[in-house]
């Protein structure tokens, strides 16, 4: 035991020893390898510096280089912008210098051209004063013969003139009497001879059929199961197709038709294509019968140019306005006293052409003045007015030429002989209106009387459109629900019935019925 403590007390001071000289070599490491990482940091910042210098550098002169060449291209721009625009200026001045040389060249002319008019002024002012004077002579020599005369023959100059032409006049009036009594006698024969041939002639040539127009149409059925498909639950089908169409529908006993009834051939016309469109599609509802009566009408509006440019081919005319073609087309749809239209104006047009070829007219201008001259019956429904002084308007409003716009507005009327093409346009409308079972009077009177009560319905504010029904016994009136409210609408009906009792006269009497219907449409998206 005493053996180790001395043991210990003999190491234990080389233990401090070699712990202190430990800590000493540690610390001086330490301060070794913090002096070499400074270094080595200050060095790597110096690069980094150096780096950053050398890029910034290579920036510099690349942005100088940039800079460099952006300038160049900008003054080569610019050089090449300001040599044009120079080249320009150049051009430009060269032709001022030209216009100007050009100008006073001009003015070196027109100063010789002067100087040239001045030497002939004057020389014609010289040769104006020599033959006054040698008027004058020859007046002299004139009043000197002229006494001579007087004294030989012991008579003035005044007298002898008078007496000379006293008996010219007397020797001229009985000749011009006897002339013109043989000329009148002469005419009157021929005219009246030639007059006879001319129109047998031309009715020989045209020798159209009669008119034979109907007020009903007949549309056959599949069977009789679809009448009431066509009436509707409590009729509402058949009360729209009516209200749309403004014809009246008679559903009967008869197997399998149905009569459509109406004075106006347009409107019978739209109801039965419609009506066998909705036939032959099976549905029908107030929708579908709105629907098909829409595009029916667009369908007879193109019907009608159709016709039109069939009847300008037949009777070979041509440079018609579009509107007027459609017009024309629409006359299809119009009867005078049971004569249609159409037919009428195309049977004008080649009574007229034959009539101005055997007088010796031109034919064109005179078939162009008859096939347009009841032109404003296609509107004088719509507008007011008589068809004459409508037509005339529509006429010239297209174009046409005086001579047709003056046979529309004259034809009805006497006018003087000095428009040749106005009167062979009334003869061909006599001699078409006039020739056995071409019109019938009781028919027109019939349906001047239904176009009346439209138009007193129609005359109304806030009415959209009236219709003739039952013979003329009932006015169904639509109205703008809009405009007129259901108690206006009471008294609009009552307005209607007592202008139609104060400016018609009719057996029994007329109901009118004043409809006003309000509907809201949406749609589901």
């Amino acid at each position: 035991m005493l053996n180790t403590i001395n043991t210990f007390k003999l190491v234990l001071p080389w233990f401090i020893l070699w712990g202190a000289v430990s800590i000493l070599v540690g610390y001086l490491w330490r301060k070794y390898v913090g002096e070499r990482t400074i270094k080595s940091a200050e060095k790597r910042a110096k690069e980094i510096i150096q780096e950053a210098e050398d890029l910034a550098l290579k920036k510099k002169r690349e942005i100088d280089i940039e800079a460099k060449e952006l300038l160049y291209r900008l003054r080569s721009e610019f050089e090449k912008e300001t040599k044009n625009k120079r080249k320009e200026l150049q051009f430009q001045e060269k032709r001022l210098q030209q216009k100007e040389f050009t100008i006073e060249r001009k003015a070196e002319l027109i100063e010789i051209k002067e100087q040239e008019l001045s030497n002939k002024e004057k020389n014609l002012n010289k040769k104006e004063e020599e033959l006054k004077n040698i008027e004058q002579e020859y007046l002299k020599l004139i009043e000197e013969e002229k006494r001579k005369l007087e004294m030989i023959s012991g008579i003035t100059k005044e007298e002898a003139k008078n007496q000379l032409l006293k008996l010219m006049e007397e020797e001229a009036k009985k000749d011009a009497l006897k002339l013109q009594q043989k000329i009148e006698k002469e005419a009157k024969e021929n005219a009246e001879r030639q007059a006879r041939e001319i129109l047998l002639t031309t009715m020989q040539r045209l020798a159209p059929e009669e008119a034979t127009e109907s007020v009903i149409s007949v549309v056959s059925l599949p069977s009789d199961e679809i009448k009431g498909r066509i009436i509707g639950r409590e009729g509402r089908n058949i009360k729209v197709f009516e209200a749309l169409t403004g014809v009246d529908l008679i559903v009967d006993d008869t197997p399998e038709a149905v009569t459509i009834s109406s004075f106006n051939l347009y409107r019978r016309e739209l109801a039965k294509l419609a009506l066998e469109k909705l036939i032959m599609d099976g549905r029908i509802h107030p929708a579908r019968i709105e629907e098909i009566v829409e595009k029916t009408k667009k369908e007879l509006e193109e019907h009608m140019i159709e016709e039109g440019k069939k009847t300008l081919f037949e009777t070979g005319i041509e440079n018609v306005h579009p509107e007027l073609i459609k017009y024309l087309g629409k006359l299809k749809y119009r009867t005078s006293y049971g004569q249609n239209l159409l037919i009428h104006s195309k049977e004008c047009a080649f009574l007229a052409g034959m009539i101005a070829s055997e007088l010796g007219y031109e034919p064109k201008i005179a078939k162009r003045a008859a096939l347009f001259h009841d032109i404003g019956k296609a509107m004088d429904q719509e507008v007011e007015g008589a068809h004459p002084e409508i037509g005339g308007e529509i006429l010239k409003k297209y174009g046409e030429s005086e001579e047709v716009v003056n046979a529309a507005l004259n034809h009805h009327k006497d006018v003087e002989t000095n428009v040749p093409y106005t009167v062979i346009t009334q003869i061909a409308d006599a001699l078409s209106a006039t020739r056995t079972g071409a019109r019938r009077d009781t028919l027109e009177k019939y349906l001047k009387r239904i176009e009346d009560l439209e138009k007193i319905a129609s005359s109304f504010k806030g009415v959209d459109s009236a219709y003739a029904i039952s013979a003329g016994r009932e006015v169904r009136v639509i109205v703008k629900p809009e405009e007129i409210t259901d108690d206006q609408a009471k008294i609009l009906a009552k307005e209607i019935a007592k202008k139609i009792e104060e400016n018609m006269e009719y057996i029994g009497q007329v109901k009118v019925t004043v409809i006003r219907e309000k509907r809201e449409v949406e749609f589901a998206k």
